[in-house]
């Protein structure tokens, strides 16, 4: 020992040598545990045994890890309920969607999928392709149209049934369903709408194509100006690792007011993990009686669910046609020369027209263009992909990597 009480030069390389071939050996420990562990125990040798009998601490650290794969596994799988179960269960709902005095919907990717839009945790979707090291296909969201389920929430709106929406998806499809803005918020954006923020109140432009061809996470210039005071324009969307701010499309006040007022929440087609991470949507801090009854709609398991009145596993378009014959309401078909986002859309102004390269949402043939699209001699040609395919790969690659 040198003076001081501290180690010379010589004993401090001989305590990290000593430190190294101590973590070599519980690591070849480990592997050798782990490798006799994973035999069926009617194979074991004796010795073998011993060697599990002499690690307790290594076995029940891989028995919890097993565990939680097994969890994990089981989470994942899509339960579907026997159609008189189901039938039933939509029974129950019906009665809770007449009696309810403020009823709100908070929607997912599921309601998406019949339009050919992936999920995100289904076994098809985003999430879960990305961790099994499979890539994804773009998807031209400039061919999906509303759903039945979209188009049944918007009919329970306008028969006062459903007081407002809360959307994770950012495919504009409530809004193309005819439900009202002020009757939405989408709290993760809309791909179909870019806003000048130099502007009081920020200045809304609708589009008839995808504004997010240049945008990515922290990078939100789309590339085209205001029209009133010539700043640049941003898009709205919502990445992880992102807060959202603007006022619309996400609509957060009216989000949080819905919220409170609520005695009913049904949620359809959403994993809910990432709804959960806002404590406002469920009135937490309100004890326990006063909560408004929670209604799941979804194939999976979701961390809400045990405390649900009622789990229904079912495909949303199943749910809401059975939900809908038992309110005694017709479902209104899709338009597309009805389409609101054909009046709503701002035209893009002359010099404009090659900013994008997205394929626009187009009007039935043989009916007038759409005042927001550009004129087909005009129009560049379309780039395959979109913002589902582009924006949710980088951000999952992104959220994987952290």
């Amino acid at each position: 020992m040198a003076a001081g009480g501290s180690l010379s030069r010589s004993e401090r390389k001989a305590a990290a040598r000593a430190e190294i071939l101590q973590q070599e050996e519980q690591r070849d420990r480990r592997r050798q545990v782990s490798r006799i562990w994973r035999k069926p125990p009617a194979e074991r040798s004796p010795e073998e045994c011993q060697v599990l009998s002499e690690s307790e601490d290594i076995v029940r650290e891989l028995e919890r890890r097993r565990k939680r794969r097994e969890r994990l596994r089981r989470r994942q799988e899509e339960v579907c309920d026997e159609p008189e179960e189901l039938k039933r269960k939509v029974t129950e709902l019906a009665a809770a969607v007449r009696n309810a005095k403020h009823l709100v919907i908070y929607t997912g990717a599921g309601i998406s999928t019949a339009a050919s839009i992936p999920d995100y945790r289904g076994p098809n979707g985003i999430w879960t392709l990305l961790q099994k090291g499979r890539s994804i296909r773009a998807t031209d969201l400039s061919e999906a149209e509303p759903t039945l389920t979209h188009m049944s929430i918007a009919c329970l709106h306008k028969h006062n049934l459903v007081q407002h929406v809360v959307s994770q998806n950012c495919d504009g499809l409530h809004l193309r369903s005819g439900l009202p803005r002020a009757a939405i918020s989408e709290l993760h954006g809309n791909m179909y709408i870019e806003v000048c923020t130099s502007c009081t109140p920020n200045r809304e432009y609708v589009r008839v194509f995808d504004v997010t061809e240049r945008t990515a996470l922290h990078r939100h210039h789309t590339g085209r100006m205001c029209h009133k005071c010539g700043a640049q324009l941003r898009d709205t969307i919502v990445h992880f690792g992102e807060k959202g701010t603007l006022r619309q499309p996400l609509n957060w006040e009216a989000a949080t007011e819905a919220a409170s007022k609520a005695d009913v929440i049904l949620c359809l087609g959403s994993s809910l993990k990432v709804l959960k991470k806002y404590p406002r949507l469920w009135c937490m801090s309100k004890p326990p009686t006063r909560r408004p009854k929670l209604y799941i709609v979804n194939l999976q398991w979701t961390p809400k669910d045990d405390l649900a009145a009622l789990k229904l596993h079912g495909r949303c378009d199943d749910v809401m046609r059975l939900l809908m014959e038992e309110l005694g309401l017709e479902i209104p078909r899709y338009d597309r020369a009805r389409d609101p986002i054909f009046a709503l859309a701002e035209p893009l102004r002359p010099g404009e027209e090659g900013t994008h390269s997205r394929k626009p949402v187009a009007p039935p043939p043989g009916t007038d263009p759409p005042p927001g699209t550009d004129s087909p001699q005009e129009e560049p040609p379309a780039r395959p992909g979109g913002w589902l395919g582009r924006g949710c790969a980088k951000g999952a690659r992104r959220r994987k990597s952290n």
